[in-house]
């Protein structure tokens, strides 16, 4: 028994892996086709990706909303294990890096179910709100630049159904979040530090933080 999270070396995190994962092989390859990219840490674990799969499927989810692309990893992955109808609504303002995914969408016959969408985020989710899209999602995954948390935050909170779920990424920051910040000279650490703070306190949701990857939200729309 331990009353805290267990610190996984490099033995002990290989071996959640291999008693654990089980990786879509188009997954697997984009994986290795971004392991050598410039920004590869930007890219969630595979562990988180599979975490993510089981939230939506539990979900019986059909919308969600994915906010941060990169090479469209989470995106497979949320896919994959949406039902043939499901779609993943994908924001994002590169081309470069939401190109290299493309291929592996394909492959996986999936490609259909991602509508992808290259523009600020909050165009497109002001757009979707606009439209009447309200109340019309089930599952929302933030993982973009970080000042724009909140932003993102609020319109996927009225985008979600009651009972959906928002999982907002990096919300621990190496844990400079746990330190004194100037919000002047880092202020990506001030706004996940305030969005935490700004979370806990929010009665709209029902919330868990748990250390899967660089920290992980769950915040359940009430």
């Amino acid at each position: 028994m331990s009353r805290r999270t267990l610190t996984l070396d490099d033995r002990l995190y290989q071996y959640l892996l291999d008693a654990s994962l089980r990786e879509h092989p188009q997954l697997a390859a984009l994986r290795e086709a971004t392991r050598e990219h410039p920004r590869a840490n930007m890219q969630i674990a595979p562990e988180q990706g599979q975490f993510m799969q089981l939230l939506v499927k539990m979900l019986g989810a059909r919308r969600t909303i994915e906010i941060g692309v990169f090479t469209g990893y989470s995106a497979l992955a949320v896919a994959l294990a949406l039902p043939e109808n499901g779609r993943v609504l994908a924001c994002d303002i590169s081309d470069e890096f939401t190109r290299i995914g493309r291929p592996f969408w394909q492959r996986a016959g999936v490609a259909h179910k991602i509508e992808l969408v290259l523009e600020p985020a909050l165009h497109t989710l002001d757009a979707r709100l606009a439209t009447g899209e309200a109340g019309h999602y089930d599952f929302a995954f933030i993982d973009a630049d970080k000042s724009s948390y909140d932003d993102y935050y609020e319109r996927c909170l009225r985008l979600l159904r009651t009972g959906g779920l928002i999982a907002i990424d990096n919300v621990l920051w190496s844990g400079r979040v746990a330190d004194k910040i100037d919000a002047i000279a880092d202020p990506d650490s001030a706004a996940l530090q305030w969005l935490n703070t700004k979370l806990h306190r929010d009665e709209r949701i029902d919330l868990s933080l748990l250390p899967i990857g660089d920290g992980l939200t769950l915040a359940r729309k009430r």
